[in-house]
Formats: structure tokens, C-alpha cells, sequence
């Protein structure tokens, strides 16, 4: 369980009514047209006042009888008729609707008919779709008890002020569609893994699926989830099925995304006996697998994986391999071919990574209950929320010390932290601002945190506003990939990305890369002091929310 420190307290789905179940007009009943003459003729006779004899009597009611029994018994069968037909109608229905597969046409209709449902349920409590994270739609299909974070996501984030484009929402929706059809064990993931182990390309009986192989390269959290993101854009650009090397710890860390299928490798799949890192870089031979290493210190050569041409190159082949453990999401814009998709998926290009992300990286229940239950225990109550996150090391004391007047200047300067009265030991009198801030520090030293937290302990705020000081653990998350430490990183990744604002010492960390971007936050970056002393201004606030740990590759296409 994750701990905080000794911290001081100062100064929801949308249902569709069932239709055309009855696609023809109500029936009526007649009534025989002897039935109401009899009727007739028996009120004229009394009118006359003509004397009924027993055996008349009896003669009318046997006859009265006989009229009534057909009657009754064309009712009957009218009324078995209708019921037949509303059964054959009901038969027809689901014979339409659970015909497999589906055309493109059927496809389209039900995708933009799921995204019109979230819209119109989006401001009515908590619909599916905001549940999941404000702006991505959820499929009925997901078991709630297995992924909470899924569905509780939007009680602990502020909604999106950005909004997600109606055409991302309709090409993750098809997506989904080649997972269910593409995905491992399936008949067309068998045929194609025959195919690739046999090295077969005949045009015979094919699949019509292809796939992108993401392998983990078990580094560190943060550059893991920024390559994966990247990984999972190429594959919705160029049709692919993604498929996650299972790595140490990925099951562990994050919910499946999607629905009735797996994004894990199957550990049956040959990687390491037909295709490990070194065949492939050798050139395997075989034409239905290619093999890609996108890192920072790749090759020229496989730089060219950007350029127009390998990406045709690519077309054809089934598999793909690709080793990746840095963001080259900014790169695929570089692709002409991507270019006119890329900007229909995302209008505001800086918001990939947030939509991306959100939709991918759901905490599993254990990670989620690290994170709601110090949310709930520190966070929850407070007015404003505000996240620091410090990438220094603790050194010289000069050094350690202007850091913590930078920090306290920046956060003052901006209204994020409230300014102390250091002439006064008690509170005003007169409370002007009973507002409370809680203040979550992410670092791997813990005398940022006791120092920040000693100020606001030890003097009052000048106007009255109650701050409290949290620090989740002492310990580095990203020097070591242990199960636990991974998902102690996870949780204060996502602690990050609820604050409401962030102060970070530099943008080159993964960690923060991934929390502001996850939680579509522009923070405040610390101008680096000169001489070891920082002067106005203290910081800056970030022109975009999106990672930029890796600025656009330059790749040496030919125009």
C-alpha cells in the first residue's frame, strides 16, 4: 500500500427501445353481421309486444349460441395469427442484427449511432462514455468489476477542456471491430501465423488481417507508455491489428483496452525461436515479416521507417515487428500519407497523446486502489489541487535552497501557492480566505518535500488559506523495474495528472511527460537560474500539453 509521510495540515449505458417489432397497422375485431341482427330483430320483437314462449326461448338462445361460437373462435385464431407474426417479426430482428460479419455499411451505421447516443447522454449523469474518461465511448461488452478505473475515472480528473473529434470516435469504434476479428486465436490470426511460420505469400486463403508487433524493451515506465501510445497510432493509421510484448510487469500495470479480445502477444507466438532481434536485424528472409527499430539512437537507415517509401514498402507485409521505447508519435505527421487522416483524427495536433492515452491506459484494480485510496485520503477535500514535480537530485545546500525559493516564487507568482507572513506567529484575526490547497509533491529527494512543507507549517498565510503537504514515498520508481515499484510509479503518475495545475523542474522526464499529458495539463516550467540563482521569471507556462521529450526525427526523406 502506497504510504505518505506524516503530512501536515496547516494554515455512466445508453438503452435502445426495441423497434419495428410490430411493422404492420393494429388489427380489429368485426363482429358478424347475424350476431347484431338477431340482436335486432329480438328488441323488435319485444317492442310489439309479442310474448316469448319457452320454446321460442330456447330456440333464440341455441341460436344466439351458434352465432356467438364462430365468433368466438375466429377471435381465437386471429388473435394466434397475431402472435405468430410477432414472433417471426421478433426472429427477424435478431437474425439481422446477429448476422456475422457485418458490412462496412452495418459497421458505419452502428458506430455513428453509438457515438450519437454517448453525445446525447454526455451532460445526464455519469454515461458510459464519460465514465471511461470524458470524451471516449464504452463498450457494453466490459465487465466493470474487472477495470473500476474505467468507469471512475471522471470522479477523480476534471472533464477534458478539450474535445475529441467525431471522426476519432468513429476509427476507434472500426478498431475495435478488426480486434474482435483479428485478434489472437482467432481464425484469422491462426491462418495468418501459419502463413508467417511457413514463410508462405501465395495468394491462397488470406486473412486480410496485418499486424504491428510492439516489443517492450522493460525500461522505464514513462518511456514505455510514450512509445506504446505511438506504437498503437501507427497501427490505427495503417489498419493493423497491435499486438504488446507481455514484458515484467504490462498486465499488472494496465486493464485490457478492448473489449472481448487481448492486445498481449500470445507467449505461443515464435518470437524468440524464429524471429529474436538478432535474425531479424540479419534479415530473416522470409517476405511475411519486417522488422523496425525506432529508438533514439537509431540508424539512418532506420530513420527511412518515416519516409514515404518504406511505408509503402510495408504495405504488403502481414507482420511487423517494431522496438521502440521513445515517443515518435510527432514523427508519423512527417508521413504525406498519414497527413490528411492525422488531421481529421486530431484538429488540435497537440492533443494526440491526451486522447490516445486516456483511451489506452486504464489502472488496473490494484494500481486503482493505490491511487483512489491516497486520493481520498489527501487529495479529495481540498479546494485546488496542485502537483510539483522535481527531476533534481538534492546537491550543494546553495543550490538545494534557491531551487525551493524558485519553486515557492513561481507557485506565489502565478496564484498557485499562497504567500506566508513571516513577521506573524499566529493567523490573522480576521480569516479573508478559508480556501484549501493540497499540495502533492513527486520526487526522488525528500528534502524538497520536508522544506516546502516546513514553510507552510511554521508561518501563516497571509490570507487565511489552508494548505497541506503530501509526498506518496521516498524511494526512485525509475531505477528499478520490480512489480510493486512499477506500479507505485503508475499510481503517482496518475496523482499528477489530477492536479488541477503542475509545477515541474524540467519537461526531459518521461514521468511528467506522461502525467500532464494524460491529464491534458500545460505546466509551469522552472526557468533554469544562472549562477545558481533564478531571477523573474521564475517560470514559464508550457505552449502545449503534448510530450516533447523528442522533437520531430529528421529522417533525410526525399521530398
Amino acid at each position: 500500500m502506497m504510504t505518505s509521510s506524516p503530512s501536515t495540515v496547516l494554515n455512466h449505458p445508453t438503452h435502445q427501445s426495441p423497434t419495428s417489432l410490430l411493422p404492420y397497422p393494429n388489427s380489429h375485431f368485426r363482429i358478424r353481421p347475424g350476431f347484431c341482427n338477431l340482436m335486432k330483430r329480438g328488441k323488435k320483437n319485444s317492442d310489439a309486444g309479442d310474448r316469448l314462449t319457452n320454446s321460442d326461448t330456447r330456440t333464440g338462445s341455441s341460436e344466439l349460441n351458434a352465432m356467438m361460437k364462430p365468433s368466438l373462435s375466429s377471435m381465437k385464431t386471429m388473435g394466434l395469427l397475431l402472435a405468430v407474426l410477432m414472433v417471426a417479426s421478433v426472429m427477424f430482428s435478431l437474425s439481422v442484427v446477429l448476422r456475422d460479419p457485418p458490412s462496412d455499411d452495418v459497421i458505419e451505421t452502428e458506430a455513428a449511432s453509438r457515438v450519437l447516443q454517448s453525445r446525447l447522454h454526455q451532460d445526464g449523469g455519469l454515461s458510459e462514455k464519460k465514465a471511461q474518461l470524458g470524451n471516449i465511448n464504452l463498450v457494453p461488452s466490459f465487465d466493470k468489476e474487472s477495470c473500476l478505473s474505467r468507469y471512475e475515472a471522471s470522479l477523480y480528473r476534471k472533464e477534458s477542456p478539450f474535445k475529441q473529434s467525431s471522426y476519432l470516435d468513429y476509427r476507434l469504434q472500426r478498431y475495435e471491430d478488426l480486434h474482435r476479428r483479428c485478434g489472437p486465436f482467432t481464425r484469422s490470426y491462426n491462418l495468418t501465423l501459419d502463413k508467417l511460420k511457413s514463410g508462405d505469400r501465395s495468394d491462397g486463403e488470406v486473412s486480410g488481417c496485418r499486424y504491428v508487433i510492439w516489443l517492450n524493451s522493460n525500461g522505464d515506465l514513462g518511456n514505455r507508455m510514450l512509445s506504446l501510445a505511438s506504437a498503437f497510432l501507427y497501427a490505427l493509421l495503417t489498419n493493423r491489428f497491435l499486438l504488446v510484448e507481455l514484458g515484467v510487469d504490462m498486465a499488472d500495470l494496465f486493464c485490457e483496452p478492448f473489449p472481448n479480445t487481448t492486445w498481449f502477444l500470445p507467449p505461443e507466438f515464435p518470437l524468440n525461436s524464429h524471429f529474436n532481434e538478432q535474425s531479424l536485424l540479419r534479415n530473416s528472409g522470409n517476405p511475411m515479416v519486417a522488422y523496425r527499430h525506432v529508438v533514439r539512437d537509431s540508424s539512418d537507415q532506420q530513420k527511412l521507417f518515416f519516409c514515404e517509401d518504406s511505408q509503402v514498402l510495408l504495405e504488403e507485409t502481414p507482420w511487423l515487428i517494431l522496438k521502440a521505447d521513445s515517443f515518435f508519435l510527432p514523427s508519423l505527421f512527417s508521413v504525406s500519407s498519414f497527413k490528411q487522416e492525422l488531421q481529421m483524427l486530431f484538429p488540435e495536433k497537440d492533443t494526440a497523446f491526451h486522447f490516445l492515452s486516456q483511451y489506452l491506459f486504464h489502472p488496473t484494480n490494484v494500481v486503482w486502489g493505490l491511487i483512489t485510496r491516497y486520493y481520498n485520503a489527501y487529495l479529495a477535500k481540498a479546494d485546488q489541487r496542485i502537483g510539483i514535480y522535481i527531476g533534481v537530485s538534492e546537491s550543494g545546500n546553495d543550490q538545494f535552497q534557491h531551487l525551493i525559493d524558485q519553486i515557492l516564487a513561481c507557485g506565489t507568482r502565478h496564484k498557485l501557492l499562497p504567500e506566508v507572513d513571516k513577521q506573524r506567529n499566529l493567523p490573522s484575526s480576521q480569516v479573508l480566505n478559508r480556501k484549501s490547497k493540497a499540495v502533492f509533491i513527486s520526487s526522488s529527494s525528500p528534502g524538497y518535500f520536508k522544506s516546502i512543507r516546513d514553510v507552510y507549517w511554521e508561518n501563516p498565510t497571509v490570507m487565511g488559506e489552508i494548505i497541506s503537504v503530501h509526498k506518496p514515498s521516498y524511494k526512485d520508481y525509475q531505477k528499478t523495474p520490480r512489480n510493486m515499484e512499477s506500479k507505485r510509479a503508475w499510481a503517482e503518475i496518475y496523482l499528477l495528472s489530477c492536479s488541477d495545475a503542475l509545477v515541474v523542474t524540467g519537461l526531459w522526464s518521461s514521468l511528467v511527460e506522461v502525467a500532464h499529458g494524460l491529464g491534458g495539463l500545460k505546466p509551469w516550467v522552472l526557468n533554469k537560474a544562472e549562477n545558481g540563482t533564478a531571477h523573474e521569471p521564475y517560470c514559464v507556462k508550457a505552449r502545449s500539453i503534448e510530450p516533447c521529450s523528442q522533437a520531430t526525427l529528421f529522417h533525410g526523406c526525399k521530398d
